[in-house]
């Protein structure tokens, strides 16, 4: 392969990760003081993708910030939402011949996305979809040879070897198949391999076992990241502190807490399994549990 390129998502607009979200675009949501879609992008330069186009629409200004000193990306602005599709038919515009790996920016995982890429370029196959069995989102019926069948919970018509799983919003697609969607219009791209099925274009799934994951979908959600990551047999503390952290006198961290680098955290405050944003500051006496403090 000449090279290999990949696309984050990062343009939704976290409708269920309000109020938070109004602040800032989900992709930037710390974890463990980290922003998420930087991470993200670590793990793609890790994996060997040093061609990374990310898209942004929601509060778009704070990704352009985040990633301005950033190599080897490139930032899609997006003035209308043009929905998971219509971002990537947009950005297949600059990618080359090679396939393409995109992955949405609200996700955490430890899958190997090198082992995936090289996967599919060796199947032949146009597009193949990151699956896993989760039963919370299992939506897609997959045939004992590992290829998509059908969306939606409900199928008209299976075979006894097919089941459902739930996609992990990591795929890997050979551009060409992008070119059929309208270009600048909203479009999904689950549409899109909905059509490319009806055309005979087969979907392969690679379905993926013994490894972590979790959108950030919902506030629970993202607590609940953050207790496994501080929960980890690798984790040195279930209290994580960025730098610059101001404890006040007599202030409690207990169960697990993670706090952004400067914040401040007041005189007798208490916090219980609680998330707080880097340069906040919580109040003096604060009786804080199972929240996440912007």
């Amino acid at each position: 392969m000449a090279y290999k390129q990949a696309m984050v998502l990062a343009a939704g607009l976290g409708t269920r990760l309000k109020p938070f979200s109004l602040i800032r675009p989900k992709p930037l949501f710390p974890v463990l003081d980290v922003p998420l879609l930087c991470r993200t992008i670590k793990q793609l330069q890790n994996a060997g993708f040093h061609l990374i186009t990310v898209n942004a629409h929601h509060l778009k200004e704070q990704i352009a910030r985040q990633l301005e000193n950033e190599s080897d990306i490139i930032l899609q602005l997006e003035d209308n939402i043009l929905g998971t599709g219509g971002g990537m038919r947009l950005a297949s515009e600059h990618f080359g011949k090679e396939p393409v790996l995109v992955i949405n920016g609200d996700i955490f995982h430890d899958i190997n996305l090198h082992e995936i890429y090289k996967q599919h370029c060796s199947s032949n196959a146009e597009v193949t979809l990151v699956m896993h069995d989760l039963a919370r989102f299992n939506n897609v019926w997959v045939d004992g040879r590992e290829r998509i069948k059908a969306f939606g919970s409900e199928c008209p018509i299976r075979e006894d070897d097919w089941c459902q799983l739930a996609f992990t919003g990591i795929h890997v697609v050979n551009p060409e198949v992008l070119k059929s969607m309208p270009l600048l219009e909203f479009y999904d791209i689950i549409d899109c391999y909905r059509e490319c099925m009806k055309k005979g274009i087969p979907i392969k799934a690679n379905v993926v076992r013994n490894h972590f994951w979790t959108d950030m979908g919902t506030p629970a959600d993202y607590l609940k990241l953050h207790e496994h990551l501080l929960s980890l047999p690798t984790a040195t503390s279930r209290i994580h502190l960025g730098e610059d952290v101001i404890m006040g006198p007599n202030a409690s961290l207990d169960d697990w807490v993670s706090i952004g680098s400067h914040a401040e955290i007041g005189r007798k405050a208490k916090l219980t399994r609680v998330v707080v944003w880097d340069g906040v500051k919580v109040k003096p006496g604060a009786v804080l549990t199972d929240v996440i403090v912007a």
